[in-house]
């Protein structure tokens, strides 16, 4: 069954929360506070090692209320149920999304077509242990007999985006193997790559569900003629495996048909790096480290699917985006880590959430005229803090942002994170408080600066209630990254059924291969 369709604008929730939003034209983040003590208290969720304070917010309860009602009103537990039972929620591909099934420790069966797919997500999961441990151990070895020193994701899109950003994320817990990605058509980029590499000592993981992608099998291709110049056609079996459907262009390429691992249909290319489009992060950091990674995204699957609403963390976020984006008319959203592990966070998830929810046509194919998807960017913090905050903080835009902290830092440099951590929580509460007049004039004041007050006062005053998210973790490890990367997917997911669109397909990035093919055909 799909998704039940309807026009959010429609629906009665709509109505009350566009009153209520008029109602809060003068609400201040800062009274709200001095009012109420407990507010931080009443406006916290906490699960398993993760604290979500979303108190820095241009919300009361009641519009926490209309917005469950309206998340109520528009069928989402009926949606979250289908997403999670292997429905195909994809309607227009015919497809179910089931990226979460990839990750599942359950016995509970999941049907696809009648067929249950647990036992092909546990046998794609001993093959992708396997052959990593293999790798990682030095067993498995070159044509020359050397043992891999290097291992080469090429792909893109999913197949680049989320394995990058893991690897990344996950410095900390690498092991001895050295890892690239090869991604860009620009014949620049892999040739950077290239110049990093000894044939004898690489292997090389091409990612492409049909094997016919244009940026991926062209950098393949010019990877392999690279690798022919020192070894012969017989070694690519040693050197090139592959995540694919596509057996027959595998095969011709050389690589041996025990060396492919799959993929699915029911597994959108963005949410892939749960199944075997994962192996590059098993083979960096280990098949255990690997595995934590997908039990810590279940343990926010559960959490998702059995939690009531108003202490639901993705659903809260997907509700407070939809508040910002459909009445205050935010089109941008900051994602701003403390951490430089995550520095590739933010460009991961703006293919997440802008491919996904970046349609203006409903689920019954008419043209909607409601906002849908938000414009995400951003950066590590402090670095941010040095650069674009300065419009966040007094540029005349409403940027809701997600900050996102941890509570210890991996190699134990206590003073780094204190001064990190001071920055983390200062930049909210100077975003939500800012700073008055009498507070500037207080300042100039007391500084000397008395001659200067008139004339400096309009620049250094803050106004404050500025909106933003504390999404706080103890430690940055697998498990509590696993939760952080589904916490999002599931917040993509609620925005794209109160929005009512299809958020699983992406024919928008269509056209403009079509375009590029038939340009080439000409040249």
């Amino acid at each position: 069954m799909s998704l039940l369709n309807s026009n959010p604008t429609k629906a009665k929730a709509w109505k009350k929360l566009e009153h209520h939003f008029q109602e809060m034209n003068s609400f201040s983040i800062q009274q709200s506070f001095k009012e109420d003590p407990n507010r931080k208290d009443n406006f916290s969720i906490d699960f398993n090692d993760l604290h979500l304070d979303y108190s820095k917010n241009r919300i009361s309860k009641e519009t926490i209320d209309l917005l469950v009602e309206l998340a109520e009103e528009l069928h989402l537990k009926d949606a979250i149920e289908k997403y999670f039972s292997g429905d195909q929620i994809n309607v227009t591909e015919g497809r179910a999304v089931l990226h979460t099934a990839l990750r599942s420790n359950s016995e509970d069966p999941v049907l696809v077509d009648g067929k249950d797919i647990k036992p092909l997500v546990k046998k794609a999961l001993r093959k992708t242990r396997i052959f990593s441990n293999k790798v990682i151990s030095g067993e498995w070895k070159g044509y020359s007999g050397k043992k891999i020193t290097d291992i080469v994701n090429i792909g893109i899109g999913g197949s680049d985006l989320g394995p990058d950003m893991i690897v990344e994320a996950l410095q900390y817990y690498k092991n001895h193997l050295n890892t690239h990605f090869v991604s860009n058509i620009d014949g620049d980029h892999v040739s950077e790559i290239l110049k990093k590499l000894d044939p004898e000592t690489t292997l090389f993981v091409i990612v492409s569900k049909t094997f016919t992608t244009q940026e991926t099998i062209t950098n393949a291709n010019t990877i392999k003629n690279w690798f022919l110049k020192s070894a012969s056609q017989f070694d690519i079996a040693k050197h090139f495996v592959a995540v694919s459907t596509n057996l027959e262009a595998v095969d011709a390429f050389g690589i041996d048909s025990k060396n492919v691992f799959p993929m699915w249909n029911w597994v959108g290319g963005r949410f892939s790096l749960w199944s075997a489009v994962g192996l590059s992060i098993s083979l960096s950091v280990g098949f255990d480290h690997y595995k934590s990674l997908l039990d810590g995204a279940e343990k926010m699957d559960i959490h998702f699917r059995e939690t009531r609403f108003d202490k639901n963390i993705p659903v809260v976020l997907a509700l407070l985006s939809i508040w910002y984006n459909n009445f205050y008319n935010a089109e941008s959203e900051a994602i701003l880590p403390y951490t430089q592990y995550l520095t590739k966070l933010a460009p991961y998830l703006q293919q997440a959430i802008m491919e996904s929810n970046g349609k203006s046509v409903d689920r019954d194919g008419e043209v909607i005229n409601y906002q849908t998807g938000t414009i995400v960017w951003g950066s590590t913090g402090t670095n941010m803090q040095h650069a674009f905050m300065q419009l966040v903080h007094q540029g005349t835009k409403l940027i809701p942002a997600d900050f996102i902290g941890y509570q210890q830092s991996l190699y134990g440099l206590s003073d780094h994170h204190k001064k990190l951590m001071a920055n983390y929580f200062a930049q909210m509460d100077a975003l939500a408080f800012g700073k008055s007049k009498e507070e500037v004039h207080l300042e100039l004041k007391f500084s000397g600066n008395t001659d200067q007050i008139s004339t400096l006062m309009p620049f250094k005053v803050f106004e404050g209630n500025r909106p933003s998210n504390a999404i706080l973790f103890n430690k940055l490890t697998p498990e509590s990254l696993g939760e952080l990367v589904s916490m999002y997917e599931h917040k993509i997911f609620v925005q794209g059924v109160l929005w009512n669109i299809f958020s699983y397909d992406q024919f928008g990035v269509e056209l403009g291969k079509e375009l590029a093919k038939k340009l080439l055909n000409k040249a």
